[in-house]
């Protein structure tokens, strides 16, 4: 028997109220992913069959090139794209943070807190639903991993949201090709659940005695839940929103220069294939994004390898999604994950030239 606020728990007391709040962080949950998400996303899936687009490039707002670097462009870049994610954003934190509340750490721990292959793959797999672009995801990442969650499990979830994205898949294979959908699905497989799994070897192997999961309990029942998550809220907040913030912002001033020259053929070969692996690996866009910024290239003219090469590069990772997580995860993790994404982006372009 336990007591909390001075009132005796019963075990089996204690198991149903925490059985609610995990059914209360999946209606939360599944009402925010509709909203936000779902229904959207059905409605975008319809247009898309009907007009075989889904917008303009966010990368170039309908010009021929990206604009020269300035404030302007900053600012222009990061209304666009905060316009488009916010809701999704502002989600990511706030369930970010119901997870390290709602969520009993002893079920986490059980289910995802061992450095095995099999957490990884439960990990990737509840991203599928998700459906969130790296910095969206990050939040929630960030979340698991102060639950104590693996890093491989916490590495799948984050990258599965934008690789293995169900709704992004059917707008591909509607806008460009099944072919570029298959190159998808097979790099974003090995990227959520084969970089995520070696790249969490690297954070320590690590085992949870059953004598941790009773004292993580023990202490989360002896501090208020409201007080827990207004303080889980707040750190969210303080310690991701301002580096958000600003990377956002340079990348949109500098886009110029890690995507030059787009209304020229004079870039292809594989040197644009290593410019354009580093530079989608920076940049940050929406769910999505990446369809139509690919659309322009292949209208310009552009190879089919450095658009194979963005449909994986683009998604995966980008500068703010990174330092978003970094307090998170050693730093060799995440430089790994980078370089990963990179070379798998350059496979993925070899691949591309060769069957698109």
């Amino acid at each position: 028997m336990t007591r909390q606020n001075g009132a005796a728990i019963t075990p089996h007391r204690s198991n149903r109220l925490l059985i609610l709040l995990v059914v209360l962080f999946l209606l939360i949950t599944i009402a925010g992913l509709s909203y936000v998400k779902w229904w959207p996303y059905y409605h975008k899936a319809i247009n898309a069959i009907n007009t075989h687009t889904i917008g303009s490039s966010i990368l170039t707002n309908g010009e021929l090139n990206p604009p020269t670097p300035s404030w302007s462009a900053a600012w222009d870049y990061a209304v666009s794209y905060y316009k488009a994610v916010w809701k999704a954003a502002v989600l990511g934190i706030v369930l970010g943070s119901l997870v390290q509340v709602l969520i009993p750490s002893g079920w986490l721990l059980r289910l995802l807190g061992r450095s095995s292959f099999k957490s990884t793959v439960i990990g990737g797999l509840a991203a599928v639903p998700g459906m969130m672009c790296s910095c969206c995801a990050a939040p929630i990442a960030v979340g698991l991993r102060k639950k104590n969650v693996s890093a491989g499990a916490s590495l799948a979830f984050w990258l599965g949201n934008p690789l293995i994205n169900p709704a992004t898949l059917i707008f591909m294979t509607v806008v460009l090709s099944w072919k570029f959908t298959l190159i998808r699905i097979v790099f974003g497989l090995i990227i959520t659940f084969g970089v995520s799994y070696f790249a969490g070897r690297l954070a320590g192997k690590v085992e949870v005695p059953e004598e941790v999961l009773e004292k993580t309990a023990q202490h989360e029942e002896a501090s208020p839940m409201w007080k827990r998550w207004i303080q889980s809220m707040w750190m969210m907040i303080v310690h991701l929103v301002p580096a958000y913030f600003i990377s956002v912002l340079v990348l949109g001033a500098v886009r110029a220069w890690l995507f030059p020259s787009l209304g020229s053929g004079t870039w292809d070969g594989f040197l644009m294939l290593v410019i354009f692996c580093i530079a989608g690996a920076l940049f940050v866009i929406p769910t999505a994004a990446e369809i139509p910024i690919i659309q322009t290239f292949l209208s310009l003219g552009f190879a089919a390898g450095p658009a194979a090469a963005l449909l994986v590069v683009l998604p995966a990772i980008s500068l703010p999604s990174m330092l978003m997580i970094r307090r998170s995860f050693p730093g060799r993790v995440v430089a790994v994950v980078f370089v990963s994404v990179v070379v798998l982006g350059l496979m993925s372009g070899i691949v591309g030239a060769l069957i698109l």
